[in-house]
């Protein structure tokens, strides 16, 4: 595309046309350009319908945002070159303004101009709050007093880090408050490490590895100030990439089980971690119909949370979902700790007086079986519209 580009240019600068025939050529030139970067919009849109687990397809699921960018940039320029008289245009740029609308759709829940799913906390009772504070740490770090800096800033009743080994288990046990009674800690050296820190009561806390031996899950009940007792799942499944994992199977399997927990459980739920995946995708969006949690971000941001490294291209892989007893008081992105992600703070209501006003929709029998499926590691190939 570039070349291109740079070709036109070449040519306008060896023919002696006057401003108005040098403006015309450019256009007349520029049209296969815009054509190709419309056409890349529509590849990109479209890719991820396909749901097939390969890492080369659900990547794409990622940059919704700067695809619908890249979209909606796709439709303005290609207007430049827009003629009336020609079909072909028109079906071009109806294409083009399908795939910006359907792009939209997706992110549109998580701004700030949609309706909040989980609503404002009603009451302000100190005892039937929860603040959770989650970090992907990023094993390799080495400036490791940037974290413990921003745990004591946030002062969180939970805390949960992934990707730690021994040296981070030893720096953390060191550094923290001694208000942490409860804990439970698997170190790793395969970035799979997980380590759990509560104020409040941990009650018959497991670790359990349900996709893999090295990818361990924590589940634990939380006794509440107020004597409530609730169900903490944490999570960190392997994401999809070509050089270790190429599908996605592992992830969306460990996503589905937990979902069935949750949907079982007889106590109000939360869900955190860092999924590696986004919000907005097909596997994610299942996960918390099936498990009938609620997304906190929705309404209120896309609180990206990697990746810290790059400007342009985040988004948001560390969630928190919840059940309807809870309401939500305040959510916000930590400080740089010198990781790959940015850490999460979240802090709860817990309201199941008012659980009513916030009901997520019951799983269809369709999704039911599509997490069964996913749960057995198994998937078919169909489109997800």
């Amino acid at each position: 595309m570039f070349r291109k580009f740079l070709l036109i240019l070449i040519q306008l600068s060896n023919k002696p046309l006057s401003l108005k025939e040098q403006t015309t050529f450019f256009f007349m030139k520029l049209k296969p350009v815009l054509q190709v970067f419309g056409g890349l919009a529509i590849v990109l849109t479209l890719l991820p319908l396909i749901a097939i687990d390969y890492w080369w397809i659900r990547i794409f699921d990622f940059p919704h945002i700067q695809l619908t960018i890249l979209t909606f940039t796709a439709l303005i320029t290609y207007f430049m070159r827009f003629e009336i008289k020609r079909v072909e245009d028109y079906i071009f740029a109806i294409g083009i303004l399908c795939c910006f609308i359907f792009q939209l759709t997706k992110i549109y829940p998580y701004t700030p101009f949609a309706d909040f799913e989980v609503l404002e906390a009603k009451n302000n009772n100190p005892e039937k709050t929860i603040s959770l504070y989650t970090a992907n740490v990023y094993q390799k770090n080495k400036e490791k007093q940037k974290l413990i800096q921003d745990i004591k800033k946030h002062d969180a009743d939970i805390l949960l880090f992934v990707e730690t080994n021994t040296s981070w288990k030893e720096n953390i046990d060191t550094n923290i408050s001694e208000d942490y009674k409860y804990d439970v800690s698997v170190p790793l050296d395969n970035t799979y490490g997980m380590l759990l820190y509560s104020k409040l009561k941990l009650i018959e806390p497991e670790v359990k590895y349900l996709v893999d031996k090295g990818i361990p899950s924590i589940h634990t009940q939380v006794l509440l100030n107020s004597g409530d007792t609730i169900q903490l799942y944490t999570i960190h499944p392997t994401p999809p990439m070509p050089q270790h994992n190429p599908k996605s199977s592992d992830r969306d399997a460990e996503m589905m089980k937990i979902a069935n927990l949750s949907r079982k459980s007889k106590y109000p739920v939360l869900v955190i971690g860092d999924f590696n995946d986004v919000a907005w995708s097909a596997t994610t969006s299942l996960f918390y119909n099936v498990a009938e949690l609620l997304d906190v971000r929705k309404g209120r941001g896309f609180y990206n949370t990697f990746d810290a490294k790059s400007f342009i291209m985040r988004w948001p892989l560390d969630h928190i979902f919840i059940s309807s007893e809870f309401r939500a008081i305040d959510i916000s992105l930590g400080s740089d700790i010198n990781s790959d992600h940015f850490p999460t703070y979240t802090k709860l209501s817990f309201e199941p007086e008012n659980a009513a006003e916030q009901q997520p929709k019951k799983p269809t029998q369709d999704q039911l079986e599509r997490a069964k499926e996913q749960a057995n590691g198994v998937q078919k190939v169909e489109l997800d519209m």
